[in-house]
């Protein structure tokens, strides 16, 4: 089916306003704002508007929360949503369901880790309506995957999996991504350690890592991603797949330490239901640190001759434009469900949808940029 009308939930909110903002340079598309504030929805529209964007521009009031929201999403006719209404956690799928209801296509930002390695529970259902239910279309595991891909004909045995990504402190952050990893603070999740299953706890094992000269060395901790789960699978044999994020300043990393130490011996039972003035401290910080942020991936294994190889990849984002990267995977995929080149349909994860050229091709006109080091023996 051709895709004309492109509705985006949240589409006025931290990542949502970035990928309209691109969106709304596809001429002949139909761009409706979705949220459940008008007042914001409509600014943004007149904002792009105002821009000469090439695209109609539409608000639209809609609320993942009533019960007639099945009602309310058909009635906007899209044929694809892009879901950006975060935070995942403990999110059911009435937002994919509605879609497939509906026959649009459905593509989200989630970073939960049971919200995108279940997606495919809904892959029948997909089919049967024949659109694409995409779930993870963000740094993790659309990036990291497009990323790991682009390399994995370079190892007979790709062993250890190693990456981590390190924001700038005034890069702009949004409450569900704060709550999000508040939820998991201090309370363990399983890992692929050594060819074993293995608990780790969030936040823990702080650790610091150098990200080049640009950005330098950060601080890291354990963070709970879908990729913990989906890597072990999709690149078998490998033994050992690791991941970590951090905060640019000490002071608030060690802090986020602590908590989940005070999560893990029970003295707090759940981080995230102090989500908003722990957002609102953090701006006290804001104007600290830089606006230059990272994302590092690490690739050990043996090539075709044996020998012991390692790849280090290194991606730099600076002015401040660190917040795009979670947006660039959704945005290549809607533009080529847009385009007609993305034929794919049911439900999964976002793996394998796109190349790192793709990528490259998205980020051509941003202050992002990354760098490859292999070394051999």
């Amino acid at each position: 089916m051709a895709i004309r009308r492109v509705l985006i939930l949240g589409g006025y909110g931290n990542f949502g306003k970035r990928i309209a903002e691109n969106l709304s340079g596809t001429a002949g598309t139909v761009l409706l704002i979705a949220g459940r504030n008008a007042d914001k929805a409509e600014a943004l529209c007149r904002q792009l508007a105002a821009r000469g964007s090439p695209a109609t521009l539409e608000p639209a009031v809609l609320d993942i929360n009533r019960a007639t929201f099945v009602d309310d999403l058909r009635a906007f006719a899209p044929d694809l949503v892009i879901h950006t209404g975060g935070p995942f956690q403990g999110q059911d799928y009435r937002v994919p369901q509605a879609c497939i209801a509906i026959g649009s296509h459905y593509i989200d930002l989630a970073d939960d880790r049971r919200f995108v390695c279940d997606i495919d529970s809904l892959d029948d259902q997909a089919r049967a309506r024949d659109v694409l239910v995409v779930a993870g279309a963000s740094s993790v595991p659309g990036l990291s995957s497009a990323v790991i891909d682009h390399f994995t004909d370079q190892f007979s045995a790709l062993e250890r999996i190693d990456f981590a990504i390190a924001p700038g402190n005034q890069a702009e952050r949004g409450e569900a991504t704060v709550h999000g990893i508040l939820s998991y603070t201090g309370h363990p999740f399983p890992v692929f350690d050594d060819g074993e299953w293995r608990n780790q706890y969030g936040w823990m094992a702080p650790r610091k890592q150098d990200f080049g000269p640009t950005i330098g060395r950060r601080w890291l901790a354990n963070i709970n991603i879908p990729d913990l789960e989906l890597f072990p699978e999709r690149y078998r044999p490998v033994k050992t797949v690791h991941f970590q994020a951090g905060l640019e300043l000490p002071v608030l990393h060690l802090g986020m330490v602590m908590m989940a130490w005070l999560a893990k011996v029970g003295l707090v039972r759940d981080w995230s239901a102090y989500t908003r003035p722990i957002v609102r401290a953090s701006e006290w910080f804001i104007r600290s640190g830089t606006d230059t942020g990272g994302m590092q991936i690490n690739l050990s294994g043996r090539d075709h001759s044996g020998q012991t190889r390692h790849i280090n990849w290194l991606l730099c984002a600076e002015n401040g434009e660190g917040p795009y990267i979670p947006t660039i995977s959704t945005i290549i995929l809607a533009r080529k469900l847009i385009a007609g080149s993305l034929t794919t349909r049911g439900a999964t994860p976002c793996l394998g949808l796109y190349s790192l050229a793709e990528f490259d091709q998205e980020i051509r006109s941003l202050a992002i940029h990354h760098r490859t080091e292999v070394t051999d023996g």
